[in-house]
């Protein structure tokens, strides 16, 4: 398609696009003002009723925990397609040995300034990881935002060394595991609540004291798996994509 022709498509689309979101912007509430039940109906009842703090885990792990298990199946099905696409072909391991010197330099190094600030970072966020997962249910946080930043660990850890220092911190065993994990666990807390409370993840634990790390039943455990499945598929997302890339470029140096 010629570029006038695409033009011509994106015109009309991107006006009709643009119609809707003044549309609809039309009728949202004035800003700091809020309009609907359902939020303060939230509020008023999962300190009494879950003894969480946190009305957001409160609603994802308890209110829609169904759907949140769905969401973290996505995440596992993308994380598998994911490394369905970056896995090496026999053709390109045979590309590699062909290609020219001058296409199998190594990356370029950052300064030491840099790698004592970046692998300093690690420790504090590794902390301020577990802190937001084992806090999600009493403060901002959980599970998905926790894991986010577990995650983001090992990166540094690359960006700050090489993809060998990458590999040996992050066991693509381990990590696997920790994916898969999580999913069971959070299915295994559904199965416990079925078994014992007569429906699908009904909280059956003692909900604790309200603001304790230990509060809200359920809740602090399906943080934790959520945690585990996502931090293990980012990282799972991230050795597929170096591994494919870095080693690639290396002339097929890899494993």
């Amino acid at each position: 398609m010629k570029s006038r022709s695409r033009l011509l498509l994106f015109a009309p689309s991107a006006m009709l696009l643009l119609g809707l979101f003044v549309w609809a912007d039309r009728d949202l509430v004035p800003f700091g003002h809020y309009r609907g039940p359902y939020g303060e109906v939230v509020n008023s009842l999962t300190v009494f009723e879950r003894h969480t703090t946190n009305a957001v885990s409160a609603v994802n792990f308890d209110v829609r925990a169904l759907d949140t298990m769905g969401e973290e199946t996505i995440l596992f099905m993308s994380v598998l397609g994911v490394a369905m696409l970056l896995r090496r072909q026999k053709e390109e391991s045979e590309d590699d040995a062909s290609r020219d010197e001058s296409e199998s330099r190594d990356v370029p190094q950052p300064s030491d300034a840099i790698k004592t600030a970046t692998m300093g970072l690690i420790g504090p966020l590794v902390v301020y990881g577990l802190y937001v997962v084992l806090h999600g249910q009493v403060t901002p946080g959980g599970g998905f935002q926790g894991g986010v930043i577990l995650a983001t660990a090992p990166l540094l850890a690359y960006l700050a060394e090489d993809l060998e220092t990458f590999k040996r911190i992050t066991s693509h065993m381990l990590v696997e595991i920790a994916e898969a994990g999580g999913i069971a666990g959070y299915v295994g807390f559904g199965l416990v609540g079925l078994v014992i409370g007569g429906a699908f993840l009904r909280n059956v634990l003692p909900l604790g004291e309200t603001g304790s790390v230990l509060s809200s039943g359920m809740i602090f455990g399906l943080n934790i798996c959520s945690a585990l499945a996502v931090a293990g598929g980012f990282v799972s997302v991230m050795y597929a994509f170096l591994e494919q890339t870095l080693e690639m470029r290396m002339g097929g140096k890899g494993e």
